[in-house]
């Protein structure tokens, strides 16, 4: 017994190579494992959601930012300043009625965009709401949301009144309608119900995925190379 030698086992030789079948060009599949990209598009609409823990903060105490467009005076208040503004550009030397309108109703829409459709949240009392309101507009945060109220009503109204008034005294000229209508709509479409809490994005920083593979290969290649195969063929246990 002390002279027997216990038996050998031989254990074969392994060799680690990744598998290069399916790469290269003539196996008409070497990026099946990858899948295509979906191009980056260029206009991207969001909608901004809302929770119930936000629901409350917004009902714990008044939006002070919001409800002064339901006070006494906060209608008329529109019409004194397009009226201002109306003398003020007046008063310009050499100042034609065509482009006074022009003028008063571009500039009416373009703080009315800025004020009720472009700045969110809200400037003071914000510690209150817990930034419940932070994502919204002022337009969003009106009546609590509500639409078609009287507040709505009157401020969908007065830019389509002041459009009217423009086309009537620039007397329907084509090139100032047109651009008198684009700027209607351009401050009219965010007040409609169907976009209300929506966002339209241009050029959107986020990607829609995996890098789109340029000329056959994976970019990067070493970050989507597979894992090399383990192959034991039986030569190795001859």
């Amino acid at each position: 017994m002390a002279g027997l030698s216990p038996p050998s086992i031989k254990l074969p030789g392994l060799s680690l190579h990744p598998d290069n079948s399916n790469n290269g060009n003539g196996g008409g599949n070497g990026n099946a494992g990858h899948r295509r990209a979906r191009s980056r598009s260029v206009l991207k609409v969001e909608h901004v959601d809302s929770s119930n823990e936000e629901a409350l903060d917004q009902a714990a105490y008044a939006n002070i930012n919001a409800e002064w467009v339901n006070r006494k005076g906060a209608w008329m208040i529109h019409l004194v300043l397009i009226a201002t503004g109306k003398v003020i550009i007046d008063a310009i030397p050499g100042m034609t009625q065509n482009i006074s309108w022009t003028a008063v109703n571009l500039t009416y829409l373009a703080c009315s965009y800025l004020m009720f459709h472009w700045v969110t949240g809200i400037p003071f009392g914000s510690a209150l709401h817990s930034g419940a309101y932070d994502d919204l507009t002022l337009w969003e945060q009106i009546d609590g949301g509500a639409q078609n109220t009287p507040s709505r009503k009157w401020l969908f109204s007065v830019p389509v009144g002041l459009f009217l008034l423009s086309t009537h005294y620039t007397n329907y000229n084509p090139w100032l309608f047109a651009v008198n209508l684009s700027a209607l709509l351009f401050a009219l479409v965010p007040k409609l119900p169907i976009a209300h809490r929506q966002r339209l994005r241009i050029l959107p920083d986020e990607n829609s995925g995996i890098t789109t593979p340029i000329s056959g290969t994976s970019t990067p290649p070493d970050y989507f190379r597979p894992p090399p195969e383990l192959r034991i063929t039986d030569a190795q246990f001859r």
